[in-house]
């Protein structure tokens, strides 16, 4: 008799289970979770940076005061500084012959030419010729323009600038260190020395930056702008020779 009541028990207990079946639907929301974590990465359009300050020499306002000096002295010889002019190049180079017409290291350094510097300061005068008896021609307000040095004469350099002006500045206003200009159109500085590499920032016609380091042969060249730093191909900016290595 109790083993019949247990028997019955143990039927009783035997629709539990039946409760534990019904606890499936948990496997519902675990399947609901396959949507998302999708890699949103909108890359952020590039910074521009535009130039700052004039890249253009200017005539200052004591420029317009050389004129008159130069009026006074037009009376009596008229032309002296600029007759000086044709001795400025042709210390020994140019009264040798031709072939020495144009050096390959400079007279004064040895160093290579043509090569390239930068404007030291913001205000730098570009003379007519090798001297301060010299009239000023222009003013440069641009610190790291980037100029190349064609000629020397004691402290003086004859310089060409981005548009071609070329005059004589004093060589404690130039710096060895290597910069560059954006002549052309907007240039893109990427991350890499690819065209297809990640842009970092759009460069206007004008901006000026320092040049870090470029090796020898390659179209590519690593350049900094402010707190950007990147490449950008040799093509696209003023300030090295073609094929030209600068180290970092």
């Amino acid at each position: 008799m109790l083993v019949s009541g247990s028997a019955r028990g143990q039927s009783g207990t035997l629709q539990l289970p039946a409760h534990k079946a019904a606890e499936a639907p948990p496997k519902a929301p675990a399947a609901a979770p396959v949507t998302p974590v999708q890699q949103v990465k909108p890359s952020p359009p590039p910074v521009v940076v535009a130039p700052h300050g004039s890249a253009h020499a200017q005539k200052p306002a004591t420029a317009k005061q050389a004129p008159k000096k130069a009026a006074a002295a037009k009376t009596p010889p008229p032309k002296p500084p600029e007759a000086a002019k044709s001795p400025e190049p042709a210390p020994p180079p140019s009264s040798a012959t031709a072939k020495f017409a144009e050096p390959e290291k400079g007279s004064v350094t040895g160093m290579p030419l043509p090569r390239f510097a930068s404007l030291r300061s913001d205000d730098v005068n570009l003379r007519a010729g090798p001297g301060t008896r010299y009239p000023i021609d222009w003013v440069y307000k641009r610190r790291d323009l980037p100029v190349e040095i064609e000629r020397e004469f004691e402290v003086w350099r004859l310089v060409r600038d981005p548009d071609g002006t070329r005059g004589w500045v004093h060589q404690a206003t130039l710096t060895g260190r290597r910069s560059f200009i954006i002549e052309g159109e907007d240039t893109t500085l990427r991350n890499a020395p690819q065209d297809s590499a990640t842009p970092v920032a759009v460069l206007k016609k004008g901006v000026v930056g320092r040049v870090r380091a470029c090796d020898a042969g390659s179209d590519w060249c690593q350049v900094q702008v402010g707190a950007y730093r990147g490449f950008i191909k040799r093509s696209q900016f003023w300030g090295t020779t073609p094929g030209e290595a600068i180290a970092p």
